[in-house]
């Protein structure tokens, strides 16, 4: 099943701050994170997203500083990555990658066009 995509500059007052430009990409996400006595799996919505990490809305609630896993598909190919939730709000939450390897790191690339 093929996902469309879109694809565009996602600016802010404080991109300047980025180590990694943010590009709009909206695709369905699943996320995956320990709460209470288990694994808790929740769906989303990707904003944006760069080799740093994404913004998402996604049901149910989530800390700062808690450690997720997030999969989502770029292009024709499935990201499972590790992510620390940056921020997070009742619109929207931001999540910033750890330890992708080089390949998952160019399939970003792919998206974002930042090659």
């Amino acid at each position: 099943m093929r996902l469309d995509s879109h694809l565009g500059s996602a600016t802010c007052s404080y991109e300047f701050a980025r180590r990694h430009r943010r590009e709009l990409f909206t695709v369905p996400l699943t996320l995956r994170h320990l709460a209470g006595r288990g694994v808790r799996t929740s769906h989303g919505i990707s904003l944006d997203i760069s080799e740093g990490g994404i913004g998402a809305l996604v049901q149910g609630s989530l800390r700062v500083g808690e450690t997720v896993a997030i999969d989502l598909l770029l292009l024709e190919c499935t990201l499972r990555a590790v992510a620390i939730v940056r921020h997070t709000s009742n619109l929207s939450s931001g999540f910033e990658f750890v330890g992708l390897t080089p390949e998952e790191r160019l399939q970003i690339r792919s998206v974002t066009g930042n090659s």
